[in-house]
């Protein structure tokens, strides 16, 4: 079995993770989701806020294969027990990609334990605008004995930073919308939004 790990901020999610979602439905036989920490980042909403907007997010998704779903239980500070938890839960033998957006490519070799991930997983970079794909990380990865694939989708413009900074809620779904306003969250930027809209 091929199963894609996708964790991810969700800081909220947007378009751009689903577009990803649906197309890692197409070529895995899972793929397993959930809201994580970075450690690189700081976030705004809780990551049980985050992980319930993932789910409508998945929700969303109208898929004839319905194998995505979300794993929160998956979530951990370090992505190598992240893997660890997924290796227990289904198996040595499964084949397990570790999905990153371009942005985190420089990044990966900080990672806890980077190196015994790299040689345990392969990982897919999605490609997103205005990151361009290092590499020199990715000779790095191989040197190591990581293997790596570059995902032949490009990730939308958008991105969690447009509607946290300036209310764009164009990167943002219907279902996730109706949750920010529901839960009251990042209320600084509805704030702003609806200043301009009073002028």
């Amino acid at each position: 079995m091929r199963i894609a790990l996708f964790g991810t901020s969700a800081d909220p999610p947007t378009a751009g993770h689903q577009k990803i979602l649906r197309w890692l439905s197409e070529g895995y036989d899972r793929v397993a989701v959930w809201a994580a920490d970075n450690p690189f980042k700081c976030h705004q909403t809780t990551l049980q806020h985050r992980a319930k907007m993932l789910q409508l997010l998945i929700n969303d998704i109208h898929s004839p294969v319905h194998n995505i779903a979300l794993e929160q239980d998956l979530s951990s500070l370090r992505t190598i027990e992240t893997l660890e938890k997924a290796k227990f839960r289904w198996g040595e033998d499964t084949q397990f990609t570790l999905v990153i957006g371009s942005d985190l490519l420089c990044q990966l070799l900080r990672w806890y334990r980077a190196e015994e991930l790299l040689q345990q997983v392969e990982v897919l970079v999605v490609p997103r605008p205005g990151y361009a794909i290092d590499q020199y990380t990715l000779q790095a990865i191989q040197n190591l004995g990581g293997k790596t694939a570059i995902a032949s989708l490009t990730g939308i413009d958008v991105s969690s930073t447009a509607y946290r900074e300036h209310g764009d809620t164009q990167a943002l779904t219907p279902p996730i919308v109706a949750y920010i306003h529901q839960e009251h969250l990042y209320e600084c930027q509805n704030a702003t939004t609806r200043k301009y809209q009073l002028h």
